[in-house]
């Protein structure tokens, strides 16, 4: 005769349920726990509530949502759509400029409505100061009204006559050139 405890062998009397989904078993483990334990004050147990996602589309939490999506309610409920906006000034650069400007160019940084340019010659940088209200025009036209005010244009660095062969201390640069 088999015995009562062995693990292949079931309960006399009650049924072996077949192979069952383990979400199923989770939520009937927590539902047997909550009718076998009773609250000391005799009242009925209290559900937790999750705070709702504001604006969410979701009846129910077990819905798929699609990552974008989420990602999309993560960024609203964060105030994050204005930094993100700007930061399409280093992304659209090429596009906003056209391809010929955005080769000598690149955006170095971007910061309380300042763009910061750096170009890779100084007629370039010149011809970036004279394109500035256009290309701000644009920017403000791609990113929101009022994202950009202006742009901060910078040419190439100078070379420093400070060390070197040539140089004498306590003279300063080009002192040789008349």
């Amino acid at each position: 005769m088999p015995d009562a405890t062995d693990p292949g062998e079931g309960v006399p009397g009650e049924e072996v349920p077949a192979e069952r989904d383990p979400l199923d078993l989770a939520r009937d483990v927590t539902d047997r726990y909550r009718r076998t334990t009773p609250d000391p004050t005799g009242r009925p147990p209290r559900r937790r509530r999750r705070p709702a996602l504001g604006g969410s589309t979701r009846t129910s939490r077990d819905e798929p949502i699609s990552v974008s999506d989420a990602l999309g309610e993560l960024i609203r409920q964060q105030g994050w759509e204005g930094r993100l906006d700007a930061q399409r000034v280093f992304s659209d650069w090429e596009s906003i400029v056209g391809p010929e400007v955005a080769r000598h160019s690149t955006v170095v940084g971007f910061a309380e409505a300042v763009v910061h340019v750096q170009t890779d010659s100084t007629a370039w940088a010149k011809e970036l100061r004279l394109l500035a209200p256009r290309i701000v025009a644009r920017l403000n036209d791609t990113l929101g009204d009022g994202t950009v005010l202006r742009i901060d244009v910078r040419g190439p660095e100078a070379p420093s006559w400070k060390s070197g062969p040539w140089s004498v201390k306590g003279r300063g640069p080009r002192d040789t050139y008349g």
